[in-house]
């Protein structure tokens, strides 16, 4: 029996592709112990005992950007969370750690180093975050979802995506889709979302732009937040939902999105062959607008700043795309062969080969 620590938490950007990958392990083998790493008020305290997984927590210690008490603490509370990482990889005798990144796999990471236990990383984003730099430099079995990215002993193997996401064929879905959301069956539909809690700023945009969008004789579904509180005012062909749970669905009635440029919503549009708008979030370390790089320059999608994210850009640029058929058609057939259905696979791919590394077998 194989023994898993699986690290990653504080977000769904983390947490999505870990229990993509746990989940593809224990349907390989039912008799695999997986255990996860997080923190008590991660989002990984809900999704990661909801989905079946045991959760062990230790203390969220984010390194302090500035001089202070907290700085002068952090040394000695970072190598208490190593410690008790070490204490937990060795009494519960694990094989391998997975880390996704985020504040609980930098502890995991020196103490799977400090163990001797095979170790793999996985780099969602374009820009590596601190803990995968740092245990980039601790294995040579790092796995990255974009191409370009900047990590020792990187490879490609693309983002673990849910099985929903991976089994589906938005061409066989799409009647079924249509009709779930209330749209014709012949309707092109463009697909509007910020994430589960929305984005005000796409949200306000093509709230104020819907009339030209809909004149377009495109429909508009528009995931808005559950922080949202707009409504579709009986347009016809406008659909306005909060929040949704079958965004498979969702993605089937895609023909183009409006979204942001966050890795899993990249890397599943890609996968399922959808052009979109992406319109980055201004902050961070610009990591939102490298996930698009790649696609934007093969022709495959569109970018543009938040704050140039205007009704006048959508009526100056988004309206008379919607108008051009052709040109829609050649952003798909561009985007299509770029995105990696099969992320899950390669990574539990990586995972092996970082065990019969470790094992001396290979």
């Amino acid at each position: 029996m194989t023994r898993y620590l699986m690290a990653g938490g504080g977000t769904a950007g983390h947490v999505n592709p870990l229990l993509a990958v746990a989940d593809r392990l224990r349907r390989d083998d039912p008799d695999a112990a997986v255990l996860v790493l997080g923190t008590p008020g991660g989002i990984e305290a809900r999704l990661v005992p909801a989905r079946g997984y045991e959760l062990a927590t230790i203390e969220k210690v984010p390194l302090p950007r500035h001089i202070g008490r907290e700085l002068f603490r952090f040394p000695a509370r970072f190598l208490r969370t190593v410690r008790e990482t070490r204490d937990l990889i060795a009494g519960r005798d694990i094989d391998v750690v997975v880390g996704f990144g985020g504040f609980v796999s930098a502890p995991a990471y020196i103490a799977a180093w400090r163990e001797k236990v095979a170790l793999v990383v996985h780099e969602a984003n374009r820009v590596p975050g601190f803990a995968n730099r740092l245990g980039s430099w601790l294995t040579r079995f790092v796995g990255v979802a974009f191409a370009g990215t900047r990590l020792r002993h990187a490879r490609v193997v693309g983002m673990p995506l849910s099985s929903a996401i991976e089994t589906l064929d938005p061409l066989r879905a799409r009647l079924e889709a249509l009709e779930f959301f209330g749209f014709a069956s012949d309707s092109r539909v463009l697909l509007v979302t910020g994430g589960s809690l929305g984005a005000r700023s796409l949200n306000e945009t093509v709230s104020s732009s819907i009339a030209g969008i809909l004149s377009t004789g495109w429909s508009v579904l528009h995931i808005t937040g559950t922080g949202s509180n707009l409504t579709d005012g009986g347009l016809p062909g406008y659909h306005v939902v909060r929040y949704c749970d079958r965004m498979d669905l969702a993605l089937s009635t895609a023909d183009l999105a409006v979204t942001r440029a966050g890795a899993a919503t990249v890397s599943e549009l890609a996968a399922l062959g959808i052009p979109a708008v992406y319109v980055p979030l201004p902050i961070g370390n610009g990591e939102q607008r490298r996930n698009v790089s790649a696609i934007v320059a093969a022709g495959g999608s569109l970018l543009v700043a938040n704050a140039d994210f205007t009704p006048e850009w959508v009526g100056d640029v988004l309206v008379p795309l919607l108008r051009d058929t052709a040109a829609v058609a050649e952003l798909a057939a561009k985007v299509a062969p770029l995105g990696v259905k099969n992320g899950t696979e390669r990574t539990v791919e990586l995972i092996h080969d970082a065990l019969q590394r470790s094992t001396g077998s290979a």
